[in-house]
């Protein structure tokens, strides 16, 4: 699309924030669908095919840890928020819009995606247990909220210090 790789630019995260901020709101929504396919797909599939709690599980794990992890770019990829909504949506649609409903309602009251992504994530593993009450699913998502958490410790930093970017506002030149 033009734009420099956001793995080199702004925050250095792949991610759709940062590319929002880089490239526009067209290179972030498709960064966006494109990460929360890769959680989507594998888990939908897993669902689809009436695959027990373990395997839904765990397909949602690797696919989180693919995103975060990728081989090809040397194991450093993303924060995993995307990636994570996808494999909540897939792993049950309540799931999936709670979680998003919190990071939205987070997004537009503070303004930061961090702390909305950080709260949401926070939120998934108590929405799984009431939702699916499935103990695996669960310690999952536990899992993948601890290590987005865990990704997200220089935006906690920077939201302490009150140097966190806001949602809309320009790349610093």
């Amino acid at each position: 699309m033009g734009i420099a790789d956001p793995r080199t630019t702004g925050s250095n995260n792949p991610g759709a924030t940062n590319v929002l901020r880089e490239g526009g709101k067209k290179a972030a929504v498709i960064t966006l669908l494109g990460d929360m396919l890769k959680g989507l797909i594998p888990v939908l599939i897993a669902v689809q095919l009436d695959m027990p709690d373990e395997v839904i599980a765990v397909t949602g794990l690797a696919a989180f840890l693919g995103h975060l992890y990728p081989l090809y770019y040397g194991f450093k990829g993303g924060k995993g928020v995307a990636t994570i909504l996808g494999v909540l949506l897939g792993t049950h649609w309540l799931l999936g819009l709670g979680t998003i409903a919190i990071w939205l309602g987070m997004a537009a009251t503070f303004r930061y995606s961090s702390l909305s992504a950080l709260v949401a994530a926070s939120a998934s593993p108590v929405l799984a247990w009431y939702i699916i009450q499935s103990p695996i699913i669960t310690v999952c998502i536990a899992i993948m909220a601890a290590l987005l958490i865990w990704r997200h410790r220089s935006n906690i930093k920077k939201l302490l210090a009150g140097l966190e970017d806001k949602i809309g506002s320009k790349k610093k030149v």
